[in-house]
Parts: structure tokens; C-alpha cells; sequence
């Protein structure tokens, strides 16, 4: 096995997600990006393959040119490791901005702040500022 890489399914946004993600959080970026061209399967434009790395973990991305009957489940969720109430409030600021709340930005008492949501795009985000020992 070389790697085990996150891989998240769009539905023609997956260009705009991945935008979304590396401008709020630092030290992220776009490594790779194969559009669909014309007269091939997927839309003209949209991602036929792409990875990206948000502080250092490597992700996947495709729009699929299938239509489903489902899209992101919160079961599986991206985990952010907040490193003070300035950066967790930015963060979840900019995440939950046309999306929802499972569990809105609060002390829940095995944290300091935690917020559990779903993006504008459908991605499910853990964000955890962790009690101060």
C-alpha cells in the first residue's frame, strides 16, 4: 500500500469547494487539477481529478458526471484541531456561511469550543478547541 487519502465527491463544485477550503485555512493549496475538456464524459470544466492539502493532509476530489442518490453523510467529517478562540471563530465563521449546525460553536464540556457542522458544499467539520490542561 503506498497511501490512504480522503477522497470527496462533488457535484460540480468541486473547483469551488477546494478554493473555499485553501483561502480560510493556512498553509493549504490546490497540488493538482484535471479538467474535463470537451466532448469528453463529464461536463466541459468541471474536476475529472484533483488533489489539494489543508495544513498537510493530502485530499482527493472529483465532480462526478453520475448523478446519485446521495451526497456527503456527517458520519465521516473533517477534524480541525483549533489552536485559540480567534482561529476556531474565523474558521467556523467561514465554514458554517450557507451551510448548518449539528452543534453550534460552544463549550460542551470535553472542550473549551467545539462546533460540529455541514459546509455550503455538504462536507461535514469537527472544529475542536481543546481545554486547556
Amino acid at each position: 500500500m503506498k497511501s490512504i487519502t480522503p477522497f470527496l465527491m462533488f457535484q460540480g463544485n468541486a473547483e469551488e469547494a477546494m478554493n473555499h477550503y485553501i483561502s480560510i485555512i493556512e498553509d493549504s493549496e490546490i497540488t493538482s487539477i484535471d479538467l474535463y475538456g470537451p466532448n469528453e464524459l463529464g461536463t466541459e470544466g468541471s474536476v475529472k481529478h484533483a488533489t489539494f492539502t489543508l495544513k498537510g493532509q493530502t485530499f482527493m476530489c472529483i465532480d462526478s458526471n453520475v448523478q446519485h442518490g446521495f451526497t456527503f453523510t456527517p458520519s465521516f467529517s473533517i477534524y480541525l484541531s483549533c489552536e485559540s478562540e480567534a482561529e476556531i471563530e474565523k474558521l467556523y465563521g467561514a465554514l458554517i456561511d450557507g451551510g448548518s449546525a449539528m452543534m453550534p460553536l460552544g463549550n460542551y464540556g470535553f472542550s473549551e469550543q467545539f462546533g460540529w457542522i455541514a459546509d455550503k458544499f455538504g462536507v461535514s467539520w469537527q472544529l475542536d478547541l481543546p481545554n486547556k490542561a
